[in-house]
This record gives structure tokens, sequence and C-alpha cells, in this order.
């Protein structure tokens, strides 16, 4: 049985990845910082539910000896928990350095806490696998060019969060080259993370890739940046 952790999992994306990996067969660990909507998203989807705020350091230790204790190691980390507080073209204007500061504690910080916390269990497993949910507003490639839906989106703290994300993804491959650890671009997607903006297209295609690489083989790939079924430029 292999078992996998998903962060920020109550909701959105995080939640259909899990869906789908609980469908695959995996055992999962849907961790949340809500613990009423986390018990009740891990209840319909037949998942565990796992106390887990990503920004707080013993919040991930506890959540960690938790699924040690319960199910004896972990196979599969799904760095999928993420804010963005501010958008658009005013950003530049409006952003603060609190603002700033929350964004990358949660999607580049909270990343090392939970992989730091997560490698010795990794480590035990036959077939260790990270999947970081990152995004094309963190590519130059993307960002800069025209065709890309991302020229045109403004996205300061939070592009520069997800580069971030994707720059840990490839130093991790090389630092720990016993665990593989991809990065993912899921595309825009209609959730509540984007609510507002139109043209999100539905979550279930989105999370495909994310499972598609979380459920890769001991041959699988390592430090690389997929949206859908390419690798993305960065």
């Amino acid at each position: 049985m292999t078992i996998t952790l998903v962060t920020g999992a109550n909701r959105g994306l995080g939640y259909e990845t899990a869906r789908q990996l609980v469908e695959a067969g995996h055992t999962v660990f849907l961790g949340a910082r809500s613990a009423e909507r986390g018990a009740k998203a891990a209840a319909e989807l037949g998942a565990r539910f796992v106390a887990l705020d990503v920004t707080d350091d013993d919040s991930v230790s506890a959540a960690l000896r938790t699924i040690a204790d319960e199910a004896g190691g972990l196979d599969v980390l799904v760095n999928n928990a993420g804010i963005a507080e501010m958008r658009g073209g005013s950003e530049a204007d409006t952003v603060t350095g609190e603002s700033a500061l929350r964004q990358f504690d949660t999607n580049a910080v909270g990343v090392v806490r939970v992989t730091t916390a997560a490698l010795p269990l990794l480590r035990a497993s036959t077939n260790p696998v990270v999947v970081n949910v990152s995004s094309a507003l963190g590519s130059f490639w993307a960002v800069t060019n025209p065709q890309r839906r991302q020229f045109h989106y403004p996205s300061i703290v939070y592009g520069a969060t997800k580069a971030a994300v994707s720059m840990l993804t490839v130093q991790y491959a090389k630092a720990v080259p016993e665990v593989k650890f991809n990065a993912v671009e899921p595309g825009f997607t209609a959730t509540d993370f984007t609510a507002g903006i139109e043209g999100g297209r539905p979550v279930q295609q989105s999370a495909e890739v994310i499972v598609r690489l979380a459920t890769i083989g001991t041959d699988g790939p390592t430090g690389t940046f997929t949206e859908d079924e390419h690798a993305l430029p960065w």
C-alpha cells in the first residue's frame, strides 16, 4: 500500500488530487489547517485527516509523527498548500512586506518545512516521491511569452514564490538523489483559489498531472517541471 500525504487538501486542487489518489489505491493523509474542514473532506474521500499547518514547525512535526505512528511510513509527498493574497497590476502599489512574507512562508518555506520533516520517512520507502505544485507564473519563459496567459497577468509575489518552489525542486533532486522530486504546473483551474477570474478549466483535469507525477515508478524522472504531458521551460 502506498502511503501519501497531500498538504492543503481540504478543498480545490488538493482535494481533487487526494480523491484521485485514493481512487488509485493510495492510503492518503489529507493535510489541512482546519480540523473541521479537513476531517469532513477526509471522510468524504475515504482518506485520513491529519492536522497540518505548513507555516508552523510544531504542527508539521506532529503531522509527520502521526503518519509514522498510524501508517508506519510515507512514500509520496504532495506539497500543494499555497496562498495568494494580491493579484493584478495594483499589487505593485499595495503589496506589503508582511504580505510577501506570509506568501513566501506558506508557498516556499512551507515546502522546506514539510519536506525536511518527511525525509526520514521517505528515505525508508522503496519508491519515494515528492511532487511540488508550482506555477508557470514562476517561469521566466512563460511570463515573457506573449502567447502564454501568464504574460498578460502580473503576479509579483505569488509568481516569485512559485519560482522559488521550482528551484527548490531542482536543488532537492540534486541533494537527495534517492528521492524523486518533480514540480508541476497544474494549469489555470476553476477553484475557490481563482474565484472571480474567468476561464479556469475543471479541477479534475488539472489534478491529473499531479497524480501522474505522484504515481511514477522507480525509474521515473526527477528534477523536472511538467505541464500536462510535456516539460515546461523555466
